[in-house]
């Protein structure tokens, strides 16, 4: 095939024809020990790991998971935030030859039981908090999960109690039956780490992972992603960046505050940054404070992010205090990047960002902004290699659309899913005409930058136009009052929907009307894209990863709609 238009806007050194050789997950951990063995792989809570521990700790527990009946068709649940035990657990169910299955710790019971249930998870991995344990406990009995393998800060935290449990007090420990429901992850890796290997006939067949969509309409699909989505993905991030000179092998330092069970911070960083040796400082969760002072204190030289991260970072008031100087790689993605925040962060760290876009269906490799290159306003990059994009109309699905035209965003290449478990309608909706169609709207230019306008399902039609409230957030975004903001249709009995803003204001910054509002936007936006009404609230609400989450607000909306009409 011959290259892309796109491919003469790449950095230098980069072409789109790739050799995405499909090989098992593991074999990048694998490589990297073979490498790195002596090297810091993860640092949590000041406790350190090296990449030959880490090696030790999967293959016991890979040995244990097979003990427990794990191989190929059993499925393994990781309901863990970022500690080293999600890293060992991941490594060891794929050498075991299970499929891991991610579930966010903020899944409420019934979203649990229904992915438990669809998933066919019989094991779950999990710690033994009161914000997670009791969560799976309940549904020991009630679903088809056989069994529980409970993990503790102790196993990885090997300090006397009256250090460990200022960070976790003893009242959020739940306390777990002794039966033989419950395995204990010392248990599981008091072995000798002699595991069966598990073959892999065919990487970019075999089904690794079961991703699960965030289910904003109707319920949640499991992603199928094989072993050659994800190391395509990994080959694409680091052939976009290799050739740059900017990262070296064994001497990098990673801001682990992503979750990695979320497809961005497994694949585009714990696994592409292992490839290079990287130390993970990693964080539970992200707290601004704690963050800040690991940036300074640890020298974090690459800093993998989302929008609401790096809004609050720039806005921080004390910022100066610190020094980010050690910074050279920081990536956003997650959610479209303003402009203002990018320009702020940029100015203030003296570190180049760079932007990307993706989706759980496609591992999550969609395009890439060039480090230090054209930056084109509002552009969320360039398709990486092996990506093809192309834009169909958005009312009919097979109409491929010309550079410059406005429609359905779609995707193909090896880093595309195999399909939805269990949902061959759904997947053959979603790949209709032989590409991944993904619900974002938006156009290529002329030199193969794609823009999003916004998502196809958070479009507003008012009187007839078709509204972006993207367009609207980065007007909003200009205001030099705005820390945060979201832009959401609402029910008009005039236009059919109206644009309506919610914002957060920065810390110190003096509130402002909405005729104030409008004022600012009068210039800047089209009278059909001029929000109708304004909320100004203490927080927005967010996913766990951080991104902005409209869902929560289009409810309220809804319920005021039916309280007012009742």
């Amino acid at each position: 095939m011959s290259a892309p238009f796109w491919e003469k806007s790449y950095p230098a050194g980069v072409t789109w024809a790739q050799n995405f050789q499909a090989r098992p997950i593991w074999t990048l951990l694998d490589d990297a020990v073979a490498r790195f063995a002596p090297r810091p792989c993860l640092d949590f809570m000041g406790k350190g790991f090296t990449y030959a521990a880490v090696s030790d700790l999967v293959d016991r527990a890979a040995k244990g998971f097979q003990q427990l009946g794990v191989g190929p068709g059993v499925h393994v649940g990781l309901f863990l935030p970022n500690t080293p035990h999600y890293v060992i657990c991941f490594f060891a169910i794929l050498k075991a030859g299970g499929r891991v299955v991610n579930y966010s710790p903020l899944d409420a019971e019934r979203e649990l039981r229904y992915k438990i249930e669809d998933s066919q998870t019989d094991i779950i991995v999990t710690l033994d908090l009161q914000a997670l344990y009791p969560n799976i406990g309940k549904m020991i009995g009630t679903t088809r999960l056989k069994k529980v393998v409970v993990c503790r800060l102790p196993d990885v935290l090997p300090f006397p109690k009256n250090l460990l449990f200022p960070l976790v007090k003893g009242k959020e420990i739940a306390a777990v039956p002794k039966d033989d429901k419950h395995v204990r992850f010392a248990d599981l890796i008091a072995n000798d780490g002699r595991y069966t290997p598990h073959p892999v006939k065919d990487p970019a067949e075999e089904v690794a992972i079961l991703q699960y969509t965030g289910g904003t309409t109707g319920q949640p699909k499991g992603a199928m992603l094989t072993h050659g989505n994800i190391t395509a993905t990994v080959h694409m991030y680091a052939c976009w960046t290799g050739n740059m000179n900017l990262l070296d092998d064994g001497k990098e330092r990673v801001l682990m505050v992503l979750p990695m069970f979320h497809i961005y911070g497994l694949s585009a960083v714990l696994l592409r940054m292992l490839t290079i040796g990287a130390e993970f400082i990693m964080h539970p969760r992200f707290e601004l404070k704690a963050v800040v002072e690991d940036l300074h204190k640890k020298k974090i030289s690459i800093f993998p992010g989302v929008p609401t991260m790096y809004a609050a970072i720039v806005n921080l008031h004390n910022l100066k205090d610190y020094d980010l100087s050690a910074l050279k790689f920081c990536a956003s993605g997650g959610a479209p990047l303003p402009a203002e925040v990018q320009d702020k962060f940029e100015n203030v760290t003296g570190c180049k960002m760079i932007e990307g876009w993706g989706m759980t269906e496609t591992s999550p490799a969609g395009t890439q902004t060039v480090y230090g290159g054209v930056r084109k306003r509002g552009s969320c990059g360039l398709p990486l290699p092996g990506v093809t994009i192309e834009i169909v109309d958005v009312d009919d699905p097979l109409k491929v659309l010309d550079v410059k035209q406005t429609g359905e965003i779609c995707i193909t290449g090896p880093n595309v899913m195999k399909g939805y478990w269990n949902k061959p309608e759904a997947t053959a909706e979603a790949f209709a005409g032989g590409r991944f169609h993904t619900g974002d709207v938006g156009y290529i230019d002329e030199d193969g930058y794609i823009f999003i306008v916004d998502r196809k399902k958070d479009m507003i039609l008012s009187g007839g136009f078709n509204v972006y409230p993207r367009n609207i957030e980065e007007a909003i975004y200009e205001h030099p009052a705005v820390e945060e903001c979201t832009v959401i249709g609402i029910p008009d009995q005039y236009r059919g929907q109206s644009a309506k803003a919610f914002i957060k204001l920065k810390a110190g910054a003096q509130p402002f009307t909405f005729d104030e509002l409008r004022d600012f936007l009068k210039d800047k936006l089209g009278k059909h894209e001029m929000p109708v009404a304004m909320d100004i609230r203490e927080a927005l609400p967010k996913t766990l990863i951080g991104k902005l989450s409209k869902k929560e607000l289009v409810e309220e909306e809804k319920k005021k709609a039916g309280d007012a009409a009742d």
